[in-house]
């Protein structure tokens, strides 16, 4: 017996004899499921393993370049670019983290809503999406941080939000900034994995208990 349940523009199945299961369409013929695995059913050590490949997608330049925690200046890095250095032309996100103080991120970063195929082929191009771009919360602060300190942000909801892993998973199923990051066209590198491995890695060690490395218990 399920019982469908529409809950943020996501389709939700909530089934009595199983977990939850998430499903989210992300284009046509796209789909991520959000399937916790079963409680206890997963050690410290495989939520650790888990966690270093979290840390891999929130470390790459896909991610990190907009998680610059109390500054308000994206980054440019990665292969493409060499050295890491500040956005260029100035740009400054402000408190708004959108740019409202200064001069919009979705001046350069413009919406688009159809031919996704062709939205971000052009090399160099701002990256655009079909949502308004922003600079991530400052206290989403990866650029530059080690894995402790990203798993301690993460899961900790004074700082992530006030999220659980499940609602972290939601999160990354409707924020389409983030499924740029898998796409990211233009020449660009995208984040390690894919965006299921990475939504089952959060699962995974969320039932885990949220370990962190150097964590003298299970976190």
């Amino acid at each position: 017996m399920s019982k469908m349940l529409l809950h943020k523009g996501l389709v939700v199945t909530l089934s009595l004899s199983s977990a939850i299961v998430f499903t989210v369409a992300m284009a046509a013929d796209e789909k991520v499921e959000i399937s916790p695995p079963a409680a206890g059913s997963v050690s410290k050590a495989q939520g650790l393993n888990a966690w270093s490949r979290i840390f891999q997608v929130a470390s790459h330049p896909r991610c990190a370049n907009c998680h610059t925690g109390p500054s308000d200046r994206p980054m440019w890095s990665g292969p493409s670019y060499g050295k890491p250095r500040v956005h260029g032309m100035n740009i400054q996100a402000g408190n708004s983290r959108i740019g409202a103080e200064t001069i919009l991120c979705s001046t350069c970063h413009t919406t688009k809503s159809d031919d996704w195929d062709n939205a971000n082929t052009t090399k160099h191009a701002a990256p655009r999406v079909a949502m308004s771009w922003a600079l991530a919360p400052a206290n989403a602060h990866w650029f530059g941080r080690t894995t402790r300190q990203i798993c301690e942000q993460l899961r900790d909801p004074e700082t992530n939000g006030g999220r659980d892993t499940l609602e972290i998973a939601e999160h990354l199923n409707h924020d389409l900034i983030l499924h740029w990051a898998w796409s990211p066209g233009g020449n660009r590198e995208p984040a390690p994995y894919s965006l299921q491995e990475h939504v089952n890695d959060i699962l995974a060690w969320g039932v885990a208990g949220t370990p962190c490395p150097e964590d003298q218990s299970g976190g």
